[in-house]
C-alpha cells in the first residue's frame, strides 16, 4: 500500500516556511506499520496542483494534501480538488456551521473569507478539526483516498491522531506487527552509542533493530521488532542500554528535558527559579511550555544588565565590578539571589557571551558560565560552544536542565561534555 503526500505553498517554496508536516505525518502512521511512499512539494498553482494530483492518484493508495484550504486567495486545494474529480464548488452544510461555531466562541463575526473555508467540492466526506477554522475533507479518485488537511501544525497533529489515521487503518488494514520503544538521550551523539554498541554490546540481536533521529537538544534512540515472539529480547536491550548510558536517558516516548525537571520537582514537592542573562528567559519559556508547570516554578528572573542583576537578584556591584558578568562568582551570585527573591528550592543560573560579538581573549565568543542547584549546595562550570547565537541559547538551555535533573535524580557521574570541553 503507497501513501503519498502533496504540500501546498508559496512560503515552502520559497524557504519562508519549513516544512515539519511532512515529518509529523510519517511519525504519526509510522506508529501504526504505515510509510510514506514518495512526497511533492508545489507553490500555490492551480492548474500545477491539478496536475500532480491527478498524476499521484494514478500512482498512490492514499494521497494527502497538506496545506491550501485557508480563507485567502492562494488557498487553492479545495478548487483544485474540484476539477480533478469533475464535481461543483458548493457550501457544505456541515463545514459551515463548523465555521460559525468557531467563529462564535472568539465573538468574530463570519465574513466571505471566512465561508470560502466551506465551500468545498460537492460529495467530499468532512474530517474534523478541533481546533481550526478549516476543516479536512476526503474523497476517492483513481482508487486512491484523497485527503486534504491544513496546514497548521498544531491543527493537523489533532487530526491525525483522532481521525486521519484511523480512517487510513480502516480502509487500509494493515497486519503487520512493530512495537518501538523510543528513548529520549541526552549529551551522547549518534556515532558515540552506536560505538559504544559496537564495542560493549556485542551479542546485539538482529531481531531487535537499533535507530536513531536526532535533533536538537534530544537524540531519540529507537528499539524496533516486528514479532512479538521478540519481546524479550527488546526488554534485554532496553535494560542493557539503561545498564550503560542510563544517565543519559530522559525518558521515554515525547519527554522532554523540562518535563523530566518538572516529574522530578513534582515528586519532591519542590520549585525552582531561573536567573537568566545570554538566553534571554529561554530557561524559564521551556519549563513554563509544559502544562502544570505552576505547581514547580513561580517566578524567573532575566537580567540581562548589570544594573538588572543588583536590581532583582542582589548581585553585589563589587562582584561585578571585580569579575565581570561572565564569571564564576557572578553565576553563583545570580542563583543564590534568585532562590533567595523567590523562595524557590533550586535554581538555575547563566551568564554567557552569544555573539557574534563581545568576546574577549579570556572569554571568547562562545563562553558561558552556569550555576544549579539548591541553597547552600550551588555548583557552577564554565562551558565554550562555538555556535550560532541560536544555537548557543538552546543548547545552555539544555545543558543547565540537564544539569539540574542529574542532581534532582541523584546522578553523581561527570557528563561527557564536561569531560569533552574545556
Amino acid at each position: 500500500m503507497k501513501i503519498q503526500l502533496l504540500l501546498t505553498g508559496n512560503e515552502l517554496m520559497s524557504g519562508h516556511t519549513v516544512d515539519s508536516n511532512s515529518a509529523m505525518i510519517a511519525e504519526l502512521l509510522a506508529n501504526k506499520t504505515y510509510n510514506i511512499h514518495r512526497k511533492v512539494t508545489i507553490s500555490d498553482d492551480i492548474n500545477g496542483l491539478v496536475t500532480e494530483m491527478d498524476l499521484i492518484s494514478q500512482q498512490a493508495d492514499v494521497l494527502i494534501v497538506n496545506g491550501g484550504l485557508g480563507p485567502t486567495v492562494d488557498d487553492l486545494t479545495a478548487q483544485a480538488l474540484s476539477l480533478l474529480v469533475k464535481q461543483p464548488i458548493e457550501v457544505n452544510r456541515t463545514a459551515a456551521n463548523h465555521l460559525q461555531q468557531w467563529c462564535d466562541r472568539r465573538k468574530l463575526p463570519m465574513n466571505d473569507a471566512n465561508l470560502k473555508q466551506a465551500q468545498l467540492p460537492k460529495g467530499v466526506e468532512i474530517i474534523p478539526n478541533p481546533t481550526g477554522s478549516a476543516v479536512g475533507f476526503c474523497i476517492n479518485h483513481n482508487d486512491c483516498l484523497i485527503i486534504c488537511t491544513p496546514g497548521v501544525p498544531s491543527e493537523l497533529r489533532l487530526m491525525m491522531e483522532q481521525t486521519i489515521v484511523e480512517l487510513i487503518c480502516q480502509r487500509f488494514p494493515n497486519d503487520e506487527y512493530i512495537s518501538t520503544i523510543r528513548l529520549q538521550t541526552f549529551g551522547l551523539g549518534e556515532s558515540s552509542l552506536q560505538q559504544l554498541v559496537n564495542k560493549e554490546l556485542t551479542d546485539w540481536p538482529a531481531e531487535v533493530e537499533l535507530g536513531f533521529r536526532a535533533g536538537l537538544p534530544l537524540l531519540e534512540v529507537k528499539l524496533s521488532i516486528h514479532n512479538t515472539a521478540h519481546q524479550a529480547l527488546q526488554k534485554k536491550c532496553y535494560q542493557q542500554l539503561q545498564e550503560k548510558i542510563g544517565d543519559y536517558i530522559i525518558g521515554e516516548n515525547n519527554c522532554t528535558l523540562a518535563s523530566a525537571v518538572i516529574d522530578l520537582l513534582n515528586r519532591r514537592q519542590q520549585k525552582i527559579t531561573t536567573a537568566e542573562s545570554c538566553t534571554g528567559g529561554l530557561i524559564a519559556a521551556s519549563i513554563t511550555e509544559i502544562a502544570g508547570a505552576s505547581a514547580v516554578f513561580e517566578a524567573g528572573f532575566v537580567t540581562y544588565s548589570n544594573s538588572m542583576k543588583q536590581q532583582l537578584i542582589g548581585v553585589d556591584p563589587a562582584i561585578l565590578l571585580a569579575h565581570g558578568a561572565v564569571s564564576e562568582p557572578v553565576v553563583l551570585a545570580m542563583a543564590a539571589g534568585a532562590i533567595s527573591r523567590s523562595g524557590a528550592d533550586y535554581a538555575i543560573a547563566v551568564s554567557g557571551i552569544a555573539g557574534p560579538d563581545g568576546g574577549s581573549d579570556d572569554k571568547p565568543v562562545g563562553t558561558v558560565w552556569m550555576a544549579w542547584g539548591a541553597k547552600g549546595n550551588l555548583q557552577s562550570r564554565r562551558l565554550q560552544f562555538n555556535a550560532s547565537r541560536q544555537w548557543f541559547q538552546q543548547i545552555v538551555t539544555a545543558t543547565t536542565l540537564d544539569l539540574i535533573r542529574r542532581e534532582l535524580s541523584g546522578i553523581e557521574t561527570t557528563p561527557r561534555y564536561f569531560q569533552k570541553k574545556k
